[in-house]
């Protein structure tokens, strides 16, 4: 170190004390720090001050002879390398010289070589800027090289876009992104390409949805023809099943013989030439739905939107917008059910739209599953049963009810076809058949009433022939007596009966087409056929017959011609039966066999036209009764019968004289019609008897002469020779007398005014005057005292006449205390 070579270069200080040594080792120490450069100066200073008092001046003194042995040092140094350094600045100084006359020589060489080789640097240039000239025009070919490729697949996906292959255009993107662009990936152009890029599948995602959304438009606007070509095709198909049904029913098994030549070719079990079969196969053209539209938007966009991995989306949106679509062609229009095109148009819809999704579920994989068709139908099933029930119940002509029921049909033919369950659908059916049935009954009806309006009521007259045998070819009437009289002839229904008879086969008919096509067996149809056909029996054609019955303008001619129509329609009710049994082949015999309740509905219907008959007959009789003007203060009788009474008898006469036109022959059911006429007669002289007797006990008839008594017998003595001269036959005996027996005794009772005999035998069986009640004597009796009281005001001058006031106030008395104690007693 420096200081080292300073403190070895100082001489030694003698020394006059062992203090001063100290003094000199302590200084020698700190010039020796202090000339140190790596030691702290602080603390050597602080040292040195705070040492002595007189440290300070002390190191200054020793300071200042350390500088002076140092100059010492440096001057020795300098004088010992002073001659080596003045012979260095001499030799400087001739080199000097010799460098300027070098520098002189090498500017004049510089300057005759640059001259000199001025040309060859001018060429060297030249062949220098062409090399890099010809370096960079490789290194252009050789990037336009790696870039064209670049180019050319951007060209390809331009042209791709503008011919919409767009599928095509995303794969030319994918080797743009993955191959040919991180080739150049440097050059600005494909910077800006790739993000370009992005765009356009964007824009490619837009059109492609575009499309599909025409598409959807598209299929919604053309499924009604979709599903119009569809139902036809199965309805072809249907038709050409039924013809084989039917030929392999008639056992078409006969062979065949070439014909011309040619051998007839066997198609499904039907014989069809070469010609005809070629003629066939020619007209059925087997139209599809890709025949009508065109699924390609449908299939680029699903495989564009599966390229650009966003299928999910683009499965959820097609689905969703199929619902909707779904919905709107499951809401009807209003007036459908006008017209059984609105109907028509309606199923050609839903047949489209489900036609549609089936080629789509069978043409992609996974844009709709079979668990997204199920739910669409079941939702379409729910809707359309809803709808069909709706609008059905407002069809009121039972042919637009058939003509939806087979438009159900082939509904649902055509899309089992395509492998939807329609087994709610039939089920459906079995509703709008009883909506049908409802139809028919309305209509029918209507057609009763018209027959039953037009009806003459009277026999029907056959001239010849050729008459009868019409009539009984509508009807099943055979009788033997009339078969052998000679024509003219009447038959003994009326018009009304064939016509009701050929109705009832027609509506069996028409309940009939509503079971074609149903797929039910021949017992379900038969069963089907006999409870509607007695619905109509027992609920319409007999409401008919009812409200017939109590028309005011049907009269008692009527009513008998009503009783004998019925009996034969009850009569016709097992060809009825027969007839369903031919035309369903189902055995009356079966257990589950339902019996038409026909004679029933015409027993009703014969029982309430002998009650209106009996109504009528005693309603005429009241009409008659309150035409009498009897002079109940007459003192003797005219001597012969009322002239209303005269007149009502010979209107019962009369009216009796109809009731021989009822059938009485020996079958069951038309042997009762004699007791009809048997009742009339009995239900007649009863009411009459009945009549004559509240008129001659009216409670505002207050007086009755002995005359008006004779006068009044002489018209019960007319009702009991009419009831004895048998107005109707078959009455035993007296039977028919015997309704005015309570007018005889009690008449005669009066008349011989046997009072004693009445009292004395009163209560026994044997008594003359059994059907005398007391009450009716006694309010008889009493009319007669006063009429006595009034007329004979001075009999009481006369014996004979006391008397028989005395006899007839005893009597009274007497009758009286035999009421009471009938009262009492009971």
């Amino acid at each position: 170190m420096a200081s080292d070579r300073v403190n070895a270069a100082l001489p030694s200080i003698p020394t006059a004390t062992e203090e001063e040594e100290n003094q000199e080792k302590l200084y020698g120490s700190v010039f020796a720090e202090l000339e140190s450069l790596e030691l702290p100066l602080g603390t050597t200073l602080r040292s040195v001050y705070d040492d002595q008092p007189y440290a300070h001046r002390r190191f200054m003194e020793k300071l200042e002879a350390r500088i002076r042995n140092h100059d010492r040092e440096i001057e020795k140094m300098c004088n010992f390398h002073h001659q080596g350094f003045v012979d260095a600045i001499t030799e400087l100084l001739k080199v000097r010289a010799d460098a300027e006359k070098l520098m002189v020589q090498v500017t004049d060489t510089n300057r005759r070589l640059q001259e000199a080789g001025k040309e060859v640097t001018n060429q060297t240039e030249e062949v220098i800027r062409c090399r890099i000239q010809q370096r960079n025009m490789a290194n252009t070919v050789e990037k336009l090289q790696l870039c064209l490729p670049v180019l050319e697949m951007y060209s390809k996906l331009k042209d791709q876009l503008e011919s919409k292959r767009y599928y095509a255009a995303l794969k030319t993107m994918e080797q743009l992104e993955k191959v040919y662009i991180p080739r150049v990936g440097q050059y600005r152009f494909c910077q800006i390409m790739a993000e370009t890029l992005p765009l356009l599948r964007e824009g490619i995602k837009d059109v492609s949805m575009s499309d599909l959304k025409d598409f959807l438009e598209s299929i919604r606007k053309h499924s009604d023809k979709i599903g119009e070509t569809a139902m036809r095709q199965a309805q072809q198909h249907r038709t050409f099943n039924s013809a084989i049904q039917k030929q392999l029913n008639l056992g078409c098994t006969k062979s065949v013989h070439p014909l011309n030549g040619r051998t007839p070719t066997h198609h499904n079990g039907l014989v069809l030439e070469e010609g005809e079969e070629e003629e066939e196969e020619g007209d059925e053209e087997v139209l599809t739905a890709q025949d009508l539209v065109d699924f390609s938007p449908v299939y680029r966009c699903l495989h564009i939107y599966t390229i650009l991995g966003d299928r999910e989306t683009f499965e959820n949106y097609y689905r969703k917008q199929r619902k909707k679509q779904a919905r709107l062609v499951l809401q009807p229009q209003a007036s459908m059910h006008e017209t059984v095109e609105g109907y028509r148009r309606y199923f050609n819809q839903i047949v489209g739209f489900f036609v549609v999704e089936d080629h789509i579920l069978h043409a992609t994989q996974g844009l709709v599953t079979s668990a997204f068709t199920e739910e669409i139908w079941n939702m379409a099933l729910s809707k359309l049963s809803a709808v069909l029930r709706t609008h059905s119940s407002y069809c009121e002509d039972p042919d637009l009810v058939l003509e939806l029921k087979n438009l159900i049909v082939i509904f649902a033919d055509t899309l089992q076809g395509y492998g939807f369950p329609v087994n709610r659908l039939f089920d459906l059916l079995f509703e709008i058949r009883d909506q049908y049935n409802e139809t028919l009954l309305k209509k029918w009806a209507l057609v009763f009433r018209e027959i039953f309006e037009l009806d003459n009521y009277s026999p029907i007259p056959v001239e010849t022939e050729e008459e009868y045998k019409a009539v009984i070819s509508r009807f099943p009437f055979y009788d033997a007596e009339i078969e052998k009289q000679d024509f003219p002839k009447k038959l003994p229904m009326s018009q009304s009966v064939p016509q009701i008879y050929t109705q009832v086969k027609e509506f069996i008919y028409a309940s009939l087409k509503f079971s074609e096509s149903l797929h039910r067996s021949s017992t379900e149809v038969d069963d089907m056929l006999r409870k509607s056909t007695n619905l109509l029996l027992t609920r319409t054609l007999s409401g008919c017959l009812q409200n017939l019955i109590k028309k005011p303008h049907i009269g008692l001619t009527e009513l008998v011609q009503i009783i004998i129509n019925t009996t034969h329609l009850e009569q016709a009710c097992r060809y009825l039966e027969d007839f369903i049994t031919n035309i369903t082949n189902v055995s009356p015999e079966t257990v589950h066999t339902t019996r038409l309740y026909g004679l029933s509905t015409f027993k009703d219907a014969r029982h309430a036209a002998e009650g209106e008959i009996y109504t009528k007959l005693n309603q005429k009789i009241d009409e008659f009764i309150q035409l009498a003007d009897y002079e109940w203060g007459m003192s003797e009788s005219d001597g012969r019968a009322s002239g209303y009474l005269m007149d009502l008898i010979n209107f019962l006469r009369s009216t009796f004289q109809v009731f021989t036109h009822l059938p009485n022959n020996n079958n069951d059911h038309a042997s009762m019609s004699g007791k009809v006429a048997q009742t009339a007669c009995m239900s007649a002289c009863k009411h009459l008897s009945t009549s004559l007797m509240q008129m001659l006990l009216d409670s505002e008839l207050k007086q009755v002469s002995m005359g008006a008594v004779q006068q009044f017998n002489l018209d019960v003595i007319q009702c009991e020779l009419f009831a004895s001269s048998e107005p109707v036959p078959g009455f035993q005996g007296d039977t028919l007398q015997l309704a005015f027996i309570d007018l005889r005794q009690l008449l005669d009772l009066f008349m011989v005014w046997d009072w004693s005999t009445y009292l004395a035998d009163y209560g026994q069986p044997t008594s003359k005057y059994l059907r005398v009640n007391p009450a009716t004597a006694l309010a008889l009796l009493e009319k007669m005292k006063d009429t006595s009281k009034k007329n004979n005001i001075f009999s009481q001058f006369r014996k004979n006449d006391r008397d028989k006031q005395k006899l007839i106030e005893t009597v009274v008395k007497q009758l009286r205390s035999l009421v009471n104690g009938m009262s009492q007693h009971s």
